[in-house]
């Protein structure tokens, strides 16, 4: 047995255990992802639904519960603090913004998102997926996975998650938008070096070469080419990832000196290398979505004082990374920057509770805020609103189901609508909600 009949043989066999015959290629596009999730459950009232005065159980950040030093937007009303409004006043936020203050028109934030639990792990499976967690197993693919199906399977990374809870979850999905997980951006690159001591980069690729004809070679006589298209794509995109240029470009040393720009010494530390990650892989095409995780706001005691700053920190890298997308040119379309094609979604797991605890915090609550910056959604609006004596979510209009608050899948099922995904195909719940597309 030669070679080539050699590995049309092993390649064969996967005939055997059947491809699902709608299984399809995704189209190619030109529009990318980031998504951040705030991981701890971060409290909204110093943000995205502020309340300085003491209504009900609510307990206002003040002096004296709040390290105020270095928040650029705090200023002083009384025992608590004022409203931080956009520059065309459209939106309302708390003194925890920080330099997201000056790109309001373009921040879409949505309040009063019912969540129904206070466990981490299940408000991250909701936020995330649309679905909580049945029997500790996830239900559903969470968006990034399931943006990357439809818009990105091509990529040589369709997805890719530093420390965010990507979930590819059913038979459904085109097997290449497999996430990588990882637990830092290096972690990526070394996954991709390779020794010399056997094989040179023109063995390797000369390898990739053969297996590529082959798989092609396999697809012209299956009766379902799929599978064999798609090893083939992935074949052919070996070459790429194992260059040396990759795993350097990628290394978070180099990161932080190619975007000098991102405040890596802030409160979230190494996480912020995922914002100058993300734009190093769009700017290079080799990914559709990048997801990180920045946490820390698992706030329960005294700690809760540099919450607020630890929100800033965040706010701050997001701004930065925005205006990193603005200089900087999309690798597909002439003449056009990232950022007119990039979507930034921002997630927690849910928000903390209105009042101060005895320790001088604040707790779990069933109650969250997203934050979406898009040329797809309406910038300089807040869509969702709380109660004014609880800060629990309020009615957001008619559903299918009747009057009722949003809910993650409603999120969800907007982000899918906005690029012409029918939200049915993946999703159990949620409905689009028009006021939030632009």
């Amino acid at each position: 047995m030669n070679r080539r009949d050699a590995f049309k043989w092993m390649l064969g066999g996967l005939a055997l255990a059947g491809a699902p015959s709608w299984l399809a290629a995704s189209p190619v596009a030109t529009e990318f992802f980031v998504f951040i999730h705030a991981a701890g459950g971060w409290d909204v009232t110093l943000w995205s639904d502020p309340r300085n005065e003491a209504v009900g159980i609510i307990d206002p950040a003040s002096d004296l519960n709040t390290d105020i030093g270095g928040l650029a937007h705090w200023r002083p009303a009384g025992a608590s603090f004022e409203l931080v409004r956009s520059r065309s006043g459209n939106l309302t936020v708390g003194p925890a913004i920080g330099g997201l203050h000056d790109l309001l028109d373009r921040v879409t934030i949505i309040n009063g998102i019912a969540m129904n639990t206070v466990s981490h792990e299940d408000g991250t499976a909701y936020s995330t997926t649309g679905r909580h967690r049945v029997g500790g197993a996830l239900a559903q693919s969470s968006i990034d996975v399931l943006l990357a199906n439809e818009l990105g399977a091509t990529q040589l990374m369709p997805a890719v998650s530093v420390r965010f809870p990507s979930a590819f979850v059913g038979d459904q999905l085109d097997r290449r938008v497999v996430p990588v997980r990882v637990g830092t951006v290096d972690a990526v690159t070394k996954s991709f070096v390779r020794s010399p001591l056997y094989l040179q980069r023109s063995d390797r690729a000369a390898i990739s070469a053969l297996l590529t004809e082959e798989a092609a070679s396999l697809a012209a006589s299956s009766t379902h080419p799929t599978v064999y298209e798609q090893l083939g794509s992935q074949h052919a995109a070996l070459p790429r990832l194992l260059d040396g240029d990759f795993a350097t470009a990628f290394g978070s040393r180099q990161l932080q000196a190619s975007y000098p720009q991102i405040n890596y010494q802030g409160r979230h530390g190494e996480a912020t290398v995922g914002a100058a990650f993300a734009v190093e892989a769009l700017k290079r095409n080799v990914a559709r979505c990048v997801s990180f995780a920045v946490g820390g706001f698992d706030t329960h005691g005294a700690n809760h004082r540099g919450h607020a700053l630890l929100l800033q920190d965040l706010f701050d890298m997001i701004a930065t990374l925005i205006k990193t997308l603005d200089r900087t040119p999309h690798p597909v379309r002439a003449g056009t920057m990232l950022s007119e094609s990039t979507h930034v979604v921002v997630l927690s797991e849910f928000c903390r509770t209105p009042q101060i605890n005895p320790a001088g915090g604040r707790d779990h609550y069933p109650n969250n805020s997203a934050l979406v910056i898009s040329p797809k959604f309406r910038g300089g609006t807040s869509v969702g609103s709380t109660d004014p004596e609880q800060l629990l979510p309020r009615d957001a209009g008619r559903f299918a189901s009747g009057s009722r608050p949003l809910a993650p899948p409603d999120l969800l099922a907007t982000l899918l609508a906005a690029f012409s995904i029918d939200p049915r195909r993946y999703l159990r719940d949620g409905e689009v909600v028009k006021a939030l597309l632009a």
